[in-house]
């Protein structure tokens, strides 16, 4: 279908006409249109041949930003190509599809607010994607917007040579969005600031954020953001398995690359003139391989939130523990600071967490004020590094099991492979091997383990872990100079569980939740369970954005194995996509008798959604422990008269900010 000119056009003075696309559509060359799209097919490509489609919106007037240039719904393998669509809230909105083909078009110029203070605003500005996968984003622009490129729950895309600079939020924003490949784009200028303004608020060039895992970002250029790249976690939902490979994300106003996640890697970025070049909190598991990080935190330059003790640095990790980490032949040079940096928890001076399980190596450490600024740490290797023209000589404070060693005629470190478990049971007798690391020099090798309760220097060997728990389990693997590590996250199980409602009893839970009648909690048996066959999962649908009771079983009406128990305990794992995550501490647990209830709280330090003790438990599981007796850790209520022997019931309670459906697993629930 040909639309001519004289077929689309309307008058600027009106509201803009709107033209359902149900088949093949190419518009007049270079049309000035003051009209919107509403896709309502699949398979149809519409050819813009270079129209622009004219929205309300006039420059000043941010309320006059209003809809979207296009729209589609449930559509999939459609293709646009070469259209233009300016003074719209959002120049194409997209949900539910697959096999999109978005090329050569140019969403500049829609809703844009430079002026807006924190926050993350809506989700509008360029191109706003919900469900799309396996599509293709190529060749495109969006410039003065608030959101250059906007992903949810959307994966397997590829995004290629777009230029989605000069945002007023975040030039890429991906929110549980996996397995996308990013290259060669041009993601600069996300940045929101007034002069004079020390940070950029919440704008940065990346932002990812809820579980958006497994992309991978090449070459693109991240430069001049209030963050370059930024891993965010609010909600306690990681990033992970995410590649960096030679990205430049220099002249960052804050950091060059922030993230909060575990399990991402880094290879040959450049992080350069930002407040720091790489600033990495609670990102356990962490690969940095041949970056750059240099000129980061100088009087002259950005030098934002300097920290105690060192002020700024090249590859920093602080204020959150940085297990399993490998930072090997990096260059980090002319920072005012460390050029690496590792730091425990400085309130506590280490004692609630320390930086562990390092290997430092390669790298070339030179013209910062430290090559390197290591505090509260145990387990660090540090070998082959090249250190001159430092200011201080290396730092090393409270840093326990430090192994250093140089010899520069070894080149290529050892290969350490781990063969053990994710779950195993207490009392009984582990595999732990990790003979099959090998070294291409030939060279031999010594093995170093910590299981979280011993060390052990055998290759491999059998192990007993007396308590049920999580475990820290790790091994460095060395060739006498440099090295290689390898680590499991190990849940430890109770030998013997009689499970009360979490081996296949999803059919008889019940509910009850305020603010919406319609309102259900979607109980399921799945098989990720680490007690047992099944573990529960559930969730609200919708979410009205209240309280939400589960409880077992829905008729209150089945005794509980209590005689001779002193504890409640069971595992727990979460799923939170609002970003300010749950609202209370939680769970709220309820005892249930037939003439009054049990009521344990978390206490006022204490909070299982957000802190379990240790940093692993925000993507695995967590094991819950209520005396019930009650302690400072959980507060007990008795309402009515409640005898432990005859409960009927059990409940748990959780709250969320915001109105995003989040999702509880529940394994191993039993009275001991």
């Amino acid at each position: 279908m040909i639309l001519p000119l004289t077929a689309v056009a309307a008058t600027l003075l009106g509201a803009p006409q709107e033209i359902v696309i149900t088949q093949d559509t190419t518009l007049d060359p270079n049309a000035t249109l003051h009209a919107r799209l509403i896709i309502r097919a699949s398979n149809v490509t519409i050819d813009g041949n270079g129209a622009t489609l004219v929205g309300p919106g006039r420059a000043g007037d941010l309320r006059s930003f209003t809809g979207n240039a296009i729209e589609a719904d449930g559509c999939s393998n459609v293709t646009i190509r070469n259209l233009k669509a300016r003074g719209w809230e959002s120049g194409l909105v997209a949900r539910n599809g697959t096999g999109w083909l978005i090329e050569q078009c140019d969403f500049s110029d829609n809703y844009h607010d430079p002026e807006f203070g924190w926050g993350n605003g809506n989700r509008v500005g360029g191109i706003i994607l919900t469900g799309i996968h396996r599509s293709v984003i190529r060749n495109n622009r969006a410039n003065r917007v608030w959101n250059g490129l906007d992903l949810s729950r959307c994966d397997d895309n590829q995004i290629l040579h777009n230029d989605f600079s000069h945002c007023s939020n975040v030039c890429l924003k991906m929110e549980t969005a996996c397995r996308n490949h990013v290259a060669d784009n041009n993601l600069s200028y996300g940045i929101r600031i007034k002069p004079g303004e020390v940070h950029a608020r919440d704008s940065t060039g990346v932002l990812l954020e809820s579980g958006s895992n497994h992309n991978q970002f090449f070459r693109n250029d991240i430069r001049y953001g209030g963050d370059g790249v930024f891993i965010r976690v609010l909600n306690n939902w990681v990033s992970t398995g995410n590649l960096f490979v030679e990205n430049d994300c220099s002249y960052a106003n804050n950091n060059c690359f922030e993230a909060w996640s575990p399990g991402n890697t880094y290879i040959r970025n450049r992080a350069n003139h930002g407040s720091y070049g790489f600033w990495l909190g609670a990102s356990d598991q962490t690969v940095l391989i041949g970056n750059e990080a240099a000129y980061n935190g100088l009087p002259t330059g950005k030098h934002n939130a300097p920290e105690p003790d060192f002020e700024h640095g090249g590859i920093v990790f602080v204020n959150g523990p940085s297990s399993h980490t490998i930072v090997s032949g990096n260059h980090c040079h002319h920072n005012n600071g460390g050029g690496i940096v590792l730091r425990g928890d400085r309130a506590s001076k280490g004692a609630r967490w320390k930086a562990f399980h390092w290997i430092i190596q390669n790298n070339r450490l030179e013209h910062n004020r430290w090559g390197i600024f290591a505090m509260y740490a145990d387990w660090v290797h540090v070998a082959n590094n090249i250190s001159r023209d430092n200011t201080e000589p290396d730092q090393f404070i409270e840093v326990s099991r430090l192994t250093r060693a140089d010899n520069p005629a070894v080149k290529r470190a050892p290969i350490a492979r781990l063969n053990a478990p994710s779950v195993a049971v207490a009392g009984q007798p582990v595999s732990l091997d990790a003979s099959l690391s090998y070294d291409p020099n030939g060279l031999p090798l010594t093995f170093l383990w910590d299981t979280g309760d011993a060390t052990r220097t055998d290759p491999k060997f059998t192990h007993v872990f007396p308590r049920p728990g999580y475990y820290r389990l790790g091994v460095t693997v060395s060739n006498g100079t440099l090295a290689d590590l390898a680590y499991r996250d190990l849940i430890v199980v109770s030998p013997s569980t009689t499970e009360i409602g979490t081996e296949g009893h999803a059919a008889e839970w019940g509910f009850t939740m305020e603010g919406d009648a319609r309102a259900r909690l979607i109980f399921t048996d799945v098989t990720d369970a680490i007690v047992g066959r099944m573990a529960l999962q559930f969730t609200p649908q919708p979410y009205p954005g209240a309280d939400v009771t589960a409880v077992f079983p829905a008729p209150k009406s089945r005794p509980f194995p209590t005689k001779g128990k002193t504890k409640l305990t069971f595992w727990m794992k979460t799923e939170n996509p609002n970003p300010t995550g749950f609202q209370d501490p939680g769970p709220v647990v309820k005892l249930i008798g037939d003439r009054g209830t049990i009521t344990f709280t978390p206490g006022k330090d204490y909070n299982p959604l957000r802190d379990a003790g240790y940093s692993e438990a925000r993507w695995t599981w967590t094991r819950i422990e209520i005396p019930l007796t009650g302690n400072t850790q959980w507060t007990r209520k008795v309402e009515g008269s409640v005898d432990l022997r005859n409960l009927r019931a059990i409940s748990f309670t959780f709250d969320s900010w915001e109105y995003a459906p989040f999702t509880i697993w529940l394994d191993g629930l039993t009275f001991e």
